[in-house]
């Protein structure tokens, strides 16, 4: 069965979201980075459903998730979560310079 990896700068994309919502909401922000790491399982059950981001690089897809988007990577075995990043940042300027 596919399952989600989700990148380091994903796992820092998810702490900076949680800390930003806790400073208004610290259980909120507990359940939504819960609630977001199950959409993120999701994804890996059918990774391909979802549009692809030919703009934001080679073989990326996307899934929104409130007012953010899942940025991720299909593969064989695993589906990589390479960003979880808020729907109104500039996409292609923060993937422009990815290696």
């Amino acid at each position: 069965m596919t399952r989600a990896i989700l990148t380091v700068q994903a796992e820092l994309d998810l702490e900076e979201i949680g800390d930003y919502i806790a400073a208004d909401d610290p259980e909120r922000a507990l359940s939504f980075v819960s609630e977001i790491r199950r959409h993120c399982e999701r994804i890996a059950k059918a990774p391909h459903a979802y549009p692809a981001r030919p703009e934001l690089g080679e073989g990326l897809r996307s899934c929104a998730h409130g007012r953010y988007l899942i940025v991720f990577q299909p593969g064989t075995e695993e589906v990589l979560i390479v960003r979880i990043l808020h729907g109104a940042r500039d996409l292609p300027a923060l993937f422009r310079d990815r290696s």
